[in-house]
Parts: C-alpha cells; sequence; structure tokens
C-alpha cells in the first residue's frame, strides 16, 4: 500500500512515527542525517554512532547480513543504573540492607555475555543464579571466590555436591529449597561431605501478578513450597537442629510483570513471610525477588503485557519502601535485597539488522482497458462509488470484498475465465487503494483503514529466520520494536509486513510497535536498485538466542560485538561467523565428510554415465564445497 506523508518530511518525524523515542529509552534515536543511531554515555558524554556506519565497518571486516549486534556499552549501563537506581532507593528510605543482584543465566548463556556481566558488575558484587547442573559450572568458572550464587532448580546429588564444594572454596552459595524432597539429601550429603551450605527457601506468592507469565505465581504455580510445606521443611530443620543454616527467603512473581500496583501486593506478602520466618528463630538477611523487573517493548509505560506502568526509579522505589513499611512496625530488620532482572539487563544491548531481498507488491492496478475477454461487472458500482466523497468508505470496502469472493465462486464454478478472475482481482486492488488514499488523509485511524493497511501492504522478504532469531515472536507473540535502521530524511511509501526465508506461514511479522501504539503493518521505503534496505529489531537480548531452532535448517547468525569510543568510533570487540550448513546438518546427525564422500561418489558415476565430463565434475565439487561450507542464509 502507498502511504500518504505530508511533506516536509524529518527524521523528527521518522522518530514520533516509529516511537524510538520512548521505547529506545536514550540508548537509541535518529539523527540529522536520517540514519539510526546507537547512543552511549562516555564519562557524563552522550556518543552516538550510526548503525549504518557499523554496518559499513562490519562488512569491511568480511561480515554480512543478517547479523546480531550486541553494544558493550549499554550492557555496562544497563548494569549500573540498576544497582544505582537500588542504592539511591535504600539511602533515601534509610533502609538497613544491600543491594546484591545476580544475574540469571537463562536469560542469555552465551558466554561473553555473561563474561561481560561479570567484569562490568564486580564493582557492585553482582552474582549469578544457575537453576542447573551445565549453568552452575559455568557460572563458577566466571565467578571470582567470593561470588553470590543463587541455585535454584531441582537439584540432584550432583548439583548438590558441587554447590556444597564450591562453599567451601569460599563462593556465597545459597541452596534453595524448591520443594521438600530436596532437603533430606542435602542434609545427607551436607553430613557426608562436613561441609555447612546457606539454605533459601521459595515460596509460592498467592497474589497474582498480570503479564504473559502469570502462572508463576499463585497456589498452582509449577515452583516453590506452599505454606504448609515450608511449615514441614522449617519442623525439619528444627529437628536436625539446622534452622541456622536457613538465611534466605526466594519468590518470584512471574517474568515482565506491567503493573506496579500488583507488585507491591506480591511484595508485602512475601515480606510478611520473611516476617514469620524470622519468628521461627531462622537468623534470616536475605530476601530475594526473582525476576519480574519489566522492560517497556512499546513505550506506552501501561500495563499492557509487553509494557510496563512505571519507570526503575518507581520499582526500585516501592520495593525498599514495602519492605521497610512491612518491617519497622514487627521490629524485623532489613535484609539484603536481591533481585534477578535478566530481561532489563540485557534486552537492549543486542539488536538483529538484516537486509530486505525481495518485495511483493499490493498496488492498486491500472483500470483494465477492453479485451476480449471483459472482466466481470460485480465490481463496477463499488468502483464508481470511490469517486464519491459521500459513500461510505465501510460500506464500498465490504461490497468490493463480497464482489471479489463472488468472482473467486465463479472461477471455481466455471463461469468465469483465469484473465477474468485476474481483470476483476485488479478492479478489487484499484477500489480498495482508492479507498485507502482517502482514508489516509484524514485525521483519525479508522476500522476500514486499518483493513485496507492488512489487506493492501507489501510483503517485503527479509534475510533472517523467525524461529532462529526471534522465537519468542512466534512462540508468544512477543513484541519488539522493529524499524529500518536509515533512509529517514525522506518519508516510508507503503505498509508492508515481513517475511523471512522459512517456507513457512509462521515465519513472518505481522505486529509491529509504532510511536501511537501497536498496528499490523510497518511503514518503509521503497526499494532502490543497487542499494540494500536494513531492518533493525532491537530490545531482543533476553532468551532469544539460546532458544531459537533450526527451521528449514537456518543456523546462528554472525555475531559482532562492538564497545562505542569517546571519539564515535568503535572497536570490534568479539565476533562469531554464524553457522555453516555443514555445522548445521551436523546437528541434525548429518556426518559432513560422508556427505561429501556421496556427492563426489556420485559425481563420478555422472562422468562415468556421461552426464558430466571431469572439468564440469569438478566445477561441480567446488561449488557443492563451497556452498556445504558456506553462510546458511541468503547471499547477496
Amino acid at each position: 500500500m502507498t502511504l500518504r506523508r505530508t511533506p516536509p518530511w524529518s527524521p523528527s518525524k521518522s522518530a514520533e512515527l516509529y516511537g524510538i523515542r520512548r521505547w529506545g529509552r536514550g540508548h537509541f534515536d535518529i539523527d540529522a542525517q536520517g540514519d539510526v543511531v546507537v547512543k552511549a554515555d562516555i564519562d557524563g558524554n552522550s556518543v552516538a554512532v550510526s548503525l549504518p556506519d557499523i554496518i559499513d565497518g562490519l562488512k569491511q571486516r568480511g561480515h554480512a547480513m543478517p547479523l546480531l549486534l550486541r553494544i558493550e556499552n549499554l550492557l555496562d549501563e544497563r548494569i549500573a543504573l540498576i544497582n544505582e537506581t537500588f542504592r539511591t532507593a535504600i539511602g533515601q528510605a534509610n533502609y538497613g540492607g544491600e543491594y546484591r543482584g545476580v544475574f540469571p543465566v537463562k536469560v542469555n548463556q552465551q558466554r561473553q555475555v555473561v563474561e561481560e556481566i561479570v567484569q562490568f558488575g564486580q564493582r557492585y558484587g553482582l552474582g549469578l543464579e544457575a537453576g542447573s547442573k551445565a549453568e552452575l559450572v559455568l557460572a563458577l568458572s566466571l565467578l571470582p571466590e567470593n561470588g553470590q550464587l543463587v541455585l535454584n532448580g531441582y537439584k540432584d546429588r550432583e548439583f548438590i555436591d558441587l554447590g556444597l564444594w564450591a562453599t567451601k572454596l569460599g563462593y556465597r552459595c545459597f541452596f534453595v529449597i524448591e520443594s521438600p524432597a530436596e532437603l533430606p539429601l542435602l542434609l545427607q550429603r551436607s553430613a557426608e561431605l562436613n561441609i555447612i551450605p546457606q539454605l533459601g527457601v521459595r515460596v509460592k506468592i498467592s497474589a497474582r501478578v498480570g503479564g504473559l507469565w502469570t502462572e508463576t505465581s499463585g497456589d498452582r504455580s509449577s515452583f516453590g513450597l506452599s505454606t504448609p510445606q515450608l511449615i514441614t521443611v522449617i519442623d525439619q530443620l528444627k529437628q536436625q537442629q539446622k534452622l541456622s543454616w536457613l538465611r534466605m527467603l526466594h519468590c518470584h512473581f512471574g517474568s515482565q510483570l506491567p503493573d506496579l500496583e500488583q507488585i507491591k501486593t506480591a511484595i508485602q506478602e512475601a515480606a510478611c513471610i520473611y516476617a514469620g520466618l524470622v519468628s521461627e528463630g531462622a537468623p534470616m538477611d536475605h530476601i530475594d525477588f526473582g525476576g519480574g523487573l519489566a522492560v517497556d517493548y512499546t513505550g506506552a509505560q501501561t500495563n499492557h503485557v509487553h509494557s510496563r506502568n512505571y519507570t526503575l526509579d518507581d520499582y526500585c522505589t516501592t520495593l525498599v519502601t514495602t519492605l521497610k513499611g512491612t518491617f519497622d512496625p514487627l521490629g524485623v530488620a532489613h535484609p539484603h535485597i536481591v533481585t534477578e532482572s535478566g530481561r532489563a539487563t540485557v534486552a537492549h544491548t543486542s539488536l538483529l539488522l538484516f537486509n530486505i531481498l525481495n518485495v511483493m507488491p499490493f498496488e492498486p492496478q491500472p483500470q483494465p482497458t477492453a479485451s476480449e475477454d471483459p472482466p466481470p461487472e460485480l465490481l463496477a458500482e463499488p468502483q464508481q462509488d470511490t469517486t464519491r466523497s459521500e459513500a461510505d468508505a465501510a460500506d464500498i470496502y465490504q461490497r468490493s470484498l463480497s464482489s471479489r469472493d463472488k468472482i473467486r465462486q465463479d472461477f471455481r464454478d466455471g463461469r468465469v475465465s483465469l484473465r477474468q478472475r485476474a481483470q476483476g482481482e485488479d478492479l478489487f486492488l484499484h477500489v480498495a487503494g482508492s479507498l485507502a488514499a482517502q482514508l489516509t488523509d484524514q485525521s483519525q485511524e479508522s476500522t476500514t483503514l486499518a483493513a485496507l493497511r492488512r489487506q493492501l501492504a507489501h510483503i517485503y522478504y527479509g534475510n533472517f529466520s523467525v524461529f532462529q532469531s526471534l522465537p519468542d515472536s512466534w512462540a508468544i507473540d512477543q513484541l519488539f520494536p522493529i524499524m529500518p535502521i536509515h533512509r529517514h530524511c525522506h518519508p516510508p511509501e507503503h505498509d508492508a509486513i515481513i517475511s523471512d526465508l522459512t517456507c513457512d506461514c509462521d515465519g513472518k511479522l505481522d505486529r509491529f510497535i509504532l510511536g501511537n501504539g501497536e498496528s499490523d503493518t510497518l511503514p518503509v521505503h521503497p526499494l532502490k536498485e543497487g542499494e540494500e534496505y536494513l531492518i533493525g529489531v532491537f530490545l531482543m537480548g533476553a532468551y532469544q538466542e539460546t532458544m531459537g531452532d533450526l527451521h528449514n535448517l537456518l543456523g546462528d547468525t554472525h555475531v559482532a560485538s562492538i564497545r562505542i569510543n569517546s571519539d564515535g568510533s568503535f572497536d570490534l570487540v568479539k565476533e562469531i561467523s554464524g553457522d555453516c550448513i555443514a555445522e548445521v546438518l551436523s546437528y541434525v546427525e548429518y556426518r559432513p565428510e560422508a556427505l561429501l564422500d556421496r556427492i563426489r561418489q556420485r559425481a563420478e558415476l555422472g562422468v562415468r554415465n556421461g552426464q558430466l565430463t571431469i572439468g564440469e565434475r569438478q566445477q561441480f565439487l567446488d561449488q557443492f564445497t563451497r556452498t556445504f561450507r558456506g553462510y546458511t542464509y541468503f547471499r547477496t
């Protein structure tokens, strides 16, 4: 669909259209040249670097699209922002405990990411959370010896033993009891190894919170102890004279919590449970609220599941003051506060960049000329009505839809020829396009115009895989900010949806965040001959990399990690080549060398049968080998 944008256009109008200054939170913007920029805070100064310039530099270093870009500066800033905001809230409330955050490894297990989190977080004592043996091994190898480790999940003997030895080495490990069945084995292995652990208990919070993961809270949560089970664990510890080991209360309300009042209610309940444990005689000194600090993917600051109706200041202040307000009247000492705010730490730090390969246009066609096979008359009246300003657009649109569908049924019944059907569909596009042009000039978006946008949206084919790079978009309808990263001095002329390279109808992006809310289409520019058109998907640093799959055997993209310098240049800190075809095939149990041997044999048989010359055989094998060792994505 071709759009009408009021001239003159400017980068500021693009920023408003795509909402980048709302969801970008100072990390992303559009410069005067019309390029999307990454902004880093360096020694108190905001330094902006153009994404197209970064891509040009990476191409010169041999990297092609698609590409996952990580920005070190943003990770450093996010860690500092969360910790400093908690410190400020604690100081203002005169709260007696400290903030001791941990990063849950499951949110992004990539080695470089976790290494940098440990590095940048060391000045704040930032620890790690592990929910499996593999994550525990990873955490122990990266944390300093006195680092804080929260051990969640179900634990077998190996998990427990490794955590106990880590405790003896000096790591500050908290074994969080998820179910009563874990405690006997933990007590047994502690006695046999003669190592005293620090224990935590995870409890179910009855207060329900909103969001996509609301099942994490409430009585039917899969994780944590019910109140009766909690009392059973307390009694067992007392019987074994081990209540002195219990130091932490852990609870998890859910991920991406959008509503602050619901969070406050859950905090109050957790604080009361903590006070109850203190009254039971446990020497409690830590309270862990798990994850939940939301990322405002839409920038709308509402309680929508992809947004949040609070700021980071609001979150930290509410958490601290609610705890203080609960504990002070009860005379309970203020515990250290732990959160596992993984999404808020890493979401902003990674973005996916890909090029558009082709476009399937849905433009209104010129009215067909007279022919020996005239078009059906069904669409003539709606077509004429589009010239009458008093005609009701919704009525015209519905009649044109019905007429088009009747033509298609007549075609199936043999009453309309193929050429007549094509001419009828041309007429429908003409009617729809005329209506859309009229309605676009109106001040308010109507239901009819929204339907027309969907009908007439071009399909832009992107060089990426939704299933590999944006699995949450497909699996849970996660919204990510998506926009062109250049040409913002010019107005976008089309509405489009974006299709990926997979042969799957789910492999598309058809829900977008714009400055005025959600949209079924994305405003885009027309493609230019000989020039790449580049799209960015933002705020996708949490969960996406590990959860991606190999649909159509499209593998991991290239990864480049950069550090922005004070002079506006950038350093390529780390580069990882994307999967080649041979690697991807090995993941699904094919042996690369065996495949090559088969192809060599087949080529040799072709020579013997006269299908190939010896020279052609070698050309074929060279081509096969290059493809076999090459990138799984489209090469331009």
